[in-house]
């Protein structure tokens, strides 16, 4: 049985501290937590994070390279076969100023990548991993030295969680809402704080194990 899940993400999920520079440990961050839920629960897997801060869908950041989170993910499905599951939380720098981005916008962009995903070149007879969109909690104001490059994040991203479910619902994938359970920091209000990712972390073990399980989503 494929015992690996792969994480594709941004900084929400790299554990960047908000309002500094550092990264929180990995029992700390929501994948960390995810993993230990999971083992507590009897299950084997091992959560392999693959985070960038930056990162958004399909677009550069014109400040730094390599953020297109398109490329080369359908390698890193390759390298870390056989998965499990596939785990994107992506779209929270889809909305930063360099982009005139809405929800539809994003909702697409994660489309081209559960694509991606889907014909990824990998080994034959080796499965191809359901996938879990986890829509980021909304931007609210953004705040300290990030504040420029979400100025107006908190408006384009508004209806993102249902842009990405809709999204979800067409191409057969499974969905959750991380908004509905953590929001953005004071701090910065981008990030996550720690409790956030501890939140997070223990309410995707549940949904998780089941789709592990083969009991709902594709």
């Amino acid at each position: 049985m494929s015992q690996q899940i792969l994480v594709y993400a941004d900084s929400l999920s790299w554990g960047i501290v908000p309002g500094t520079r550092e990264r929180l440990a990995f029992d700390a961050r929501w994948p960390g937590v995810l993993e230990a839920g999971l083992h507590a629960r009897g299950r084997r897997e091992r959560v392999v994070e693959d985070c960038l801060n930056g990162r958004r869908t399909v677009w550069d950041d014109p400040f730094k390279p390599g953020r297109k989170g398109l490329d080369g993910l359908a390698q890193r499905v390759e390298a870390q076969s056989p998965l499990a599951l596939v785990i994107l939380m992506l779209g929270t720098n889809d909305y930063q100023s360099t982009h005139a981005n809405k929800a539809w916008h994003s909702s697409q962009g994660l489309a081209a990548l559960v694509h991606a995903i889907r014909t990824a070149p990998i080994e034959p007879g080796m499965p191809v991993p359901p996938i879990l969109i986890v829509a980021p909690p909304p931007i609210t104001t953004p705040r300290g030295a990030i504040a420029p490059k979400f100025a107006g994040g908190e408006v384009r991203c508004t209806g993102a969680a249902e842009a990405y479910a809709q999204m979800c619902a067409e191409t057969g994938c499974a969905f959750f809402d991380a908004g509905g359970v953590v929001h953005a920091s004071p701090i910065d209000g981008v990030h996550l704080d720690a409790p956030e990712h501890l939140a997070l972390g223990r309410a995707l073990v549940a949904p998780v194990a089941a789709l592990l399980e083969g009991k709902t989503g594709s």
